[in-house]
């Protein structure tokens, strides 16, 4: 599959772009082949496309220029295509509030739209992701465990599950961010307890697993993996905090060290540790820093969802 059906599933599928439409696709020099292709999908949908050239943003949150910033306000489908998140702006949410459906794609690489999480149908994650909403519903407990020796336990009682990551936009006012596919929830704060082997990312990318003990909702003990330990540590003690678990429901994600595709990973559970105010937590310590480990088992009040990587439900 090469870019062209890639970004055909993301304007078609995702974001079920109409004739007629106004389309605002945005690009940084770094992501200009890839906007190119989705243009030309818009266009070959009959919609009215603009491509939009930005300077590649310096950080995440960055906003736009502020002709851009009215533009995307006045359009209807926007594709935010660069390789800086502009999903937390202003302009973002002014452009939603005034009626724009946005597809958030930030970090996307060629290799995402041609092979990876972006070929997806996400019709069929809304669908998955549906079903395990209403298993989840009224949930308290989870497990969860690998064959490489993850096992660890934590209460999740009266916190709600983001269900919203399936990738499909077709609503005015709606937002998404591309590559999609992952649910996720922020266990209640010291209730985490067990060990993690973490086998693919540990705020980095690892060439061995980490072994982390859990013990009382933080990371008590973390052996080699320095650059994680230092990261979690200018949070101080709540840097340590199991903050979120995720886990990915994406068939065409793959582990490529890219944590935006890595956590989308069908069977991939995702952990972050630090902040967990953006997941309906209690700390904001102003650190995150994210886990990986593959081929998970997730028992939800004692029932399978998820037997080493495939799905139960």
């Amino acid at each position: 599959m090469g870019l062209d059906e890639g970004a055909r599933r993301v304007i078609d599928a995702c974001l079920a772009v109409k004739e007629g439409e106004k389309v605002v696709v945005v690009a940084d020099p770094g992501t200009r082949v890839i906007a190119q292709a989705l243009f030309d999908a818009a266009l070959a949908s009959g919609a009215q496309p603009i491509l939009v050239l930005i300077p590649s943003p310096k950080e995440a949150g960055e906003e736009p220029p502020e002709p851009l910033a009215r533009m995307l306000a006045d359009c209807d489908v926007a594709v935010l295509a660069t390789s800086q998140s502009m999903t937390h702006t202003a302009a973002r949410r002014l452009a939603n509030r005034a009626g724009t459906r946005i597809a958030s794609l930030p970090g996307v690489t060629e290799d995402m739209l041609a092979a990876g999480a972006l070929t997806a149908d996400y019709l069929e994650i809304q669908k998955t992701t549906r079903r395990l909403e209403r298993r989840l519903r009224g949930a308290k407990s989870v497990r969860l465990s690998t064959a490489s020796g993850t096992d660890v336990a934590f209460d999740v009682t009266r916190r709600d599950w983001v269900t919203g990551d399936t990738g499909v936009c077709h609503r005015r006012g709606e937002t998404t961010t591309l590559p999609a596919g992952e649910i996720f929830v922020a266990p209640v704060e010291g209730t985490a307890d067990g060990r993690l082997v973490i086998d693919a990312t540990f705020h980095i990318p690892l060439s061995e697993p980490v072994s982390v003990v859990v013990k009382e909702g933080y990371a008590s003990k973390v052996v080699t993996a320095p650059a994680a330990v230092h990261e979690m540590n200018r949070g101080g003690k709540d840097g340590r905090n199991f903050g979120k678990f995720g886990l990915g429901l994406n068939p065409r994600a793959r582990i490529t060290g890219n944590v935006l595709e890595d956590e989308k990973v069908l069977g991939a559970a995702h952990i972050v540790f630090g902040d967990n105010a953006a997941y309906g937590g209690n700390v904001r310590c102003g650190v995150r820093v994210d886990a990986i480990l593959t081929r998970a088992t997730v028992e939800v009040d004692g029932k399978a969802i998820m037997e080493a990587g495939e799905l139960k439900v």
